[in-house]
């Protein structure tokens, strides 16, 4: 996957938000967007996730222009900002509603992802009832269980102990191994300069540097 952003910005209500931002993100990297709140970097996520549209410049995902060619990446599991699920059911029941509109995996990829993120899959427990930290779990789960080709984590670590950070890290680890580009937002920055390839920092919507990590052998 090769994701070109071109001379992107956004105006929402005469205020920029972003301005003229490019870059190229591929496949078997990740990806770091640092920054102050209220820098754009969760912005910038939206639009290349698809969800909200630039004011000037283009997202092509593959040589396709997203807004045009397609309206989504072919391929994505997100996490940004809160997750949100449906309060009644358990996490098993609403993963399974997520993953029955495109039907690529089975009921047991389902439980291993929840085991992978430290949940029981066989909990019969109300999503409403719920720690911050299950919630993010369940979020996380959400994001990647489908082995997206693409993925974006929205501060995955928010209200995760010890425990869960270093989970965090493993999956994603895991996920750029076998080939997936993930885009990382993350106030951690041990957590940031541990996993990235490469960081933007984002300053006041402007691109204000690209540091990209040296091999070591």
């Amino acid at each position: 996957m090769k994701i070109i952003v071109d001379h992107v910005s956004k105006t929402i209500k005469g205020i920029d938000i972003l301005t003229d931002i490019s870059m190229v993100l591929t496949s078997g990297h990740i990806v770091g967007f640092r920054g102050v709140n209220g820098s754009g970097k969760t912005m910038l996520m939206r639009l290349i996730s698809g969800l909200i549209r630039p004011t000037n410049g283009t997202v092509s995902i593959d040589g396709k222009v997203l807004g045009k060619d397609i309206s989504f990446p072919p391929s994505i599991g997100t996490l940004i900002e809160n997750p949100a699920f449906l309060d009644g059911y358990s996490g098993f029941e609403n993963l399974r509603i997520l993953a029955s509109i495109h039907n690529r995996i089975t009921s047991e990829d389902i439980k291993a992802t929840i085991s992978a993120v430290g949940l029981d899959p066989e909990s019969r427990k109300a999503y409403r009832k719920y720690s911050l930290g299950m919630k993010q779990r369940l979020g996380i789960a959400a994001a990647v269980m489908e082995h997206p080709e693409l993925i974006l984590l929205d501060e995955p670590t928010n209200a995760l102990d010890v425990d869960g950070v270093a989970m965090v890290k493993e999956i994603i680890q895991k996920e750029k191994d076998r080939g997936a580009l993930i885009i990382l937002c993350c106030h951690d920055s041990e957590v940031l300069n541990a996993l990235a390839d490469e960081v933007y920092h984002i300053q006041e919507g402007k691109l204000a540097s690209h540091h990209i990590k040296e091999e070591t052998a």
